[in-house]
């Protein structure tokens, strides 16, 4: 197939569509290098097609030249650019210099934006510019990366929502600690001067700002637009960050919509915000700095809200490695908040199900405990359980083997820990088997007055095997609606 379409493109034979072919076909790694063998040989120049009269034909080829990274094509594909008259041809050229070596004009594309972003555009013809100015963007940001807006905070008045688990949001805004911390379906909402304070909690999911101006919208691209705009977004972001405009962000929009009409919706709105801002605010989906979250309510408006992604999250930086199965810290530091008033300081603690260590650490940094231990089966868990718990600047010791045969010199005061689910890699059967076995080796490695502290997923197992055993639960706190997980506390 390369060779008879490469041969129809020398026939000048139907070569728009053989242009397109070919970026069908080399989707194919073989047929790539086919390709590329007919053109490093001198058999194909498909620089020639840059000048063909049709519009379409020049546009292919410079995106075929683009996916094939032909640098050696650059000053070609830029000369095209340069004088091209028709305006949707433009973006191919710019979208396929991303993968030559575009960097000697810079200049010109720095020009070329601040020139285009003044330009008033007919109707006509404004998708086509808007199209150019994003393309420029992302190019300019591709030859030299741009300079990351720095977070600096300051005690100015912040309106914030802390996303958390939904059933437990008082214990986010217990440990906020301030007077206007108000528990709604959303999480947390503060209005506070003292963001950093605030900052290392550890129980809340994502952090969202209320911009004063920007609280909802009608679903209407222009309106919504002109509502962001309008708002004290741009104050806010040049309040609290070191250095100048621009900014980057993204649109990611929640609604009844198809994924195809929210796409959409999401350019236009991306689109307008650009040409109402001057450009100060631009759209970008691989190194934006804010996300503006539109949110359609029941009566069909949007909620907007703002994520700052310039704040840099560090609560969680130790955990560095995972596997599939493993707890996230946020969900093991709210169970260690829910559980603490169980926990002995000081006490031997024992993680027999331990994964890559996220539960022992948790609990750590909460109650300290003495001596910890961590079992897992799988020594890949426990090589990064290991890396995990060095980087937290803790010591637990952790063993690779079948918690069930592990045996120790002294009892444990406290086991912790996530116990087993249904999964890929376990059936019902086998979990129902580790809570049969669970409970008869909890009473041999615990002390006499010792704790279980555990989330599970199977509580009706619990309930089950831990009578026969002769422990009692004490107190049971469900974590999530839909699996249904709890909280439960045995002695």
């Amino acid at each position: 197939m390369i060779n008879r379409l490469c041969k129809r493109l020398n026939q000048n034979i139907e070569v728009r569509q053989s242009l397109s072919s070919l970026r069908q076909e080399i989707k194919d790694s073989s047929k790539r290098e086919l390709l590329l063998s007919w053109i490093h040989d001198g058999d194909l120049d498909l620089s020639v097609f840059l000048e063909n009269e049709d519009a379409k034909t020049r546009k292919n080829a410079a995106l075929l030249i683009g996916d094939l990274a032909l640098s050696s094509e650059s000053d070609a594909v830029f000369h095209a650019y340069q004088t091209e008259d028709t305006r949707f041809v433009k973006e191919a050229y710019l979208t396929a210099l991303k993968s030559l070596n575009a960097a000697p004009y810079v200049d010109v594309f720095r020009k070329r934006y601040e020139e285009l972003s003044l330009y008033e555009a007919s109707d006509d013809e404004k998708k086509h510019v808007e199209h150019e100015l994003h393309a420029l963007s992302e190019l300019i940001n591709t030859i030299e990366p741009f300079k990351k807006h720095r977070f600096l905070g300051g005690r100015q008045t912040f309106h914030c929502i802390f996303r958390t688990n939904p059933l437990h949001p008082e214990i986010t805004a217990a440990l906020m600690e301030e007077s206007s911390a108000a528990s709604s379906k959303m999480g947390v909402r503060v209005k506070t001067n003292h963001l950093n304070r605030l900052l290392p909690i550890r129980t809340y999911n994502e952090l969202l700002f209320q911009i004063p101006g920007m609280v909802s919208c009608k679903p209407d691209a222009d309106v919504a637009a002109s509502v962001i705009a309008g708002s004290n977004l741009m104050a806010l972001l040049e309040n609290t960050h070191e250095g100048d405009f621009p900014f980057y962000f993204r649109i990611g929009v929640k609604s009844r919509m198809a994924l195809s009409e929210r796409s959409k919706f999401a350019k236009k709105v991306a689109s307008k915000l650009e040409e109402l801002t001057a450009h100060k605010l631009r759209n970008s989906t691989s190194h934006y700095e804010f996300e503006i979250r539109m949110i359609e309510g029941k009566s069909g408006d949007y909620y907007l809200l703002v994520k700052l992604n310039t704040i840099v999250d560090r609560r969680f930086s130790y955990r560095e490695e995972f596997i599939p199965t493993s707890i996230k810290p946020v969900n093991a530091a709210l169970l260690v908040e829910l559980a603490k008033d169980y926990m002995i300081p000081d006490a031997q603690i024992l993680d027999p199900f331990c994964g890559v260590g996220t539960m022992l650490i948790e609990r750590q940094k909460v109650v300290k405990g003495n001596t910890s231990y961590g079992i897992d089966h799988s020594p890949e868990a426990i090589e990064k359980a290991i890396y995990n718990t060095n980087l937290a600047d803790q010591i637990v010791h952790y063993i690779n083997k079948d918690c069930f045969t592990f045996t120790h010199d002294y009892p444990f005061d406290e086991i912790f820990t996530e116990m087993p689910y249904a999964t890929g890699q376990k059936t019902e059967a086998e979990i129902r088997e580790v809570y049969e076995k669970f409970f008869p080796f909890a009473k041999r490695v615990l002390g006499p007055e010792g704790t279980i502290i555990m989330y599970t997923r199977n509580r009706e197992y619990v309930k089950q095997f831990a009578v026969k055993s002769n422990f009692r639960i004490l107190k049971e706190i469900k974590i999530t609606q839909r699996p249904e997980s709890y909280l439960m506390i045995l002695k």
